[in-house]
């Protein structure tokens, strides 16, 4: 009997030993995992994993999953491997890798992930859905997206969990379909600021800033607060409307909450809103206050400069941004130069910039630094000095150069270079009805203005045979802090008649006064 009290004493010292040792490797083990900086580091902490058996278990190969497939120096296909190893995944580990592909330059793969999912009758979670959401935003699978939106419809996720509404929203906003992303934001009862942000940015994004800024009016009247993301989406889209008004009150806001000092990117799109809206001084006293700029910051200052003609300040920027933040200049800040240099007409130091843009600040010229060049010196009416350089650029010439051409042959009447032009655009473009229907309007100004009649006439038979139709023009005018927009056209402005009215005033004035002019020429000579 006591033999067989000692044997059980044994037994249970023995096992209670392995107990202990398994639970310092394991703790050891998540230990080690923590601090993996590297997938070098990770696969031989994957090699302990197997040596201990914990190859197999879900939440210790999840640790390594999350590195493998999330990490900036992870390894997707590593982590795809990692899973295919485990008999039956967990739901997390699922959701994990569906992340991971989402957001990569294979969205399809987490598709198929999620299929993987279904199959193995794991059911997908709240979380899963956004995922995969995002991989039909990032890969343009609309179908596949819409057919998500039914699923979560039906299970009343897409009522109940704002993480999925969110996504939705992002989904329908990616996709250009703002009717069905506006439809959805209006069904959500309490939208928070992540949802508000989303759509606005996708009315930005698709070019309707008026849309965008009635969205962010809404969030502030319903009382919710914009975070700096929302924040400086609104000033974006108050740059490209012109609404000068609104974006001084949401500066305001920015003052108010003490927003400047904390958060480089307001400031920089400050200064690109007043640049835009036409208050480069405003623009200088903001840039002047940002505590730590940034490239971009250089760049949206230089930017404002160019668009108001002052290049030699644009140009002086370049020393400065070295000097007082030690920022070396790249290729974007060096075209915002190149491009005050064309609005305020310096050829020569155009030329030179790019000429020794790559000896100065180790920036070869790309192909947008040539088109800024060739649309200077076509501006400058040295077509033949544009027109060498094109021929002479160590890449092709694509339809930005030839369009910057195009236009300065208008400009200077040149016929037989514009239909050079013309030819080269039409071999570029593929059948973009767009840009071609561009190059025979321009060509058809062209002879109209040489007077060639019977050409220009010739084109214009050829766009309406072919129906091709030029992209309307359109403007934007603030009045009392609301944004009217106007489209070549268009007659459905609510106050046409006065505009119209006020119009014939100003013609009839201009015309007066054209033939005073003319009758004073008349009586000097």
């Amino acid at each position: 009997m006591n033999h067989l009290i000692n044997a059980h004493r044994h037994c249970r010292t023995i096992y209670t030993t392995s107990t202990q040792r398994s639970i310092r490797a394991w703790k050891w083990c998540m230990y080690i995992i923590g601090r993996c900086t590297s997938m070098q580091e990770l696969k031989a902490i994957h090699s302990i994993f197997i040596t201990h058996g914990l190859h197999r278990n879900n939440y210790a190969v999840s640790k390594l999953l999350d590195f493998c497939a999330l990490a900036d120096c992870g390894d997707l296909s590593y982590a795809s491997l990692l899973f295919t190893q485990l008999p039956s995944p967990s739901c997390y580990l699922y959701n994990t890798l569906i992340k991971a592909y989402s957001t990569s330059p294979q969205p399809h793969l987490a598709l198929r992930c999620f299929n993987l999912m279904l199959r193995s009758l794991l059911p997908p979670d709240g979380y899963t859905f956004p995922f995969v959401l995002i991989a039909c935003s990032n890969g343009c699978f609309t179908s596949e997206g819409e057919q998500l939106h039914c699923w979560v419809t039906k299970n009343g996720l897409a009522s109940a969990n704002p993480h999925v509404q969110t996504a939705l929203i992002r989904f329908y906003a990616a996709s250009k379909s703002l009717v069905a992303a506006r439809q959805l934001f209006g069904e959500i009862t309490d939208s928070d600021v992540v949802q508000c942000n989303v759509l606005i940015s996708g009315y930005v994004k698709c070019g309707m800033a008026s849309e965008a800024l009635d969205v962010f009016r809404g969030m502030l009247l319903r009382g919710v607060e914009p975070d700096e993301f929302c924040l400086t989406t609104g000033l974006t889209a108050c740059a490209k409307l012109g609404a000068l008004e609104q974006g001084k009150w949401i500066h305001e806001y920015i003052r108010r909450r003490n927003l400047m000092g904390s958060d480089t990117f307001i400031g920089t799109q400050l200064v690109d809103m007043y640049a835009k809206c036409g208050c480069i001084d405003m623009a200088v006293e903001v840039f002047e206050s940002i505590p730590k700029r940034n490239k971009f910051s250089w760049a949206s200052m230089i930017g404002g400069f160019a668009a108001h003609g002052y290049a030699r300040k644009a140009i002086d920027c370049l020393e400065r941004m070295q000097a007082e933040d030690g920022i070396k200049p790249d290729g974007i800040v060096i075209l915002g130069v190149l491009a005050a240099c064309t609005h305020a007409g310096l050829p020569r130091e155009g030329q030179f910039l790019l000429n020794n843009m790559e000896t100065l600040y180790g920036v070869p010229p790309e192909h947008e630094h040539y088109s800024c060049i060739v649309d200077l010196l076509c501006r400058a009416g040295q077509l033949c000095e544009a027109l060498e350089l094109i021929r002479s650029m160590p890449m092709k010439a694509l339809a930005s150069v030839w369009g910057a051409f195009l236009s300065g042959c208008r400009m200077n009447n040149n016929v037989i270079l514009a239909e050079l032009a013309v030819k080269e655009l039409l071999q570029l473009e593929g059948g973009n009805e767009a840009e071609e229907s561009s190059a025979y309007v321009q060509l058809s100004n062209i002879y109209l203005a040489a007077q060639k009649c019977e050409d220009a006439r010739r084109f214009r038979r050829m766009i309406g045979d072919r129906g091709l139709k030029k992209a309307p023009g359109c403007s934007a005018i603030e009045i009392d802090g609301e944004v009217n927009e106007f489209v070549s056209g268009d007659v459905s402005h609510h106050c046409l008649a006065n505009i119209c009215a006020i119009l014939d005033l100003v013609s009839t004035d201009l015309s007066i006064g054209r033939s005073w002019q003319m009758e004073d020429l008349a009586y000097m000579q």
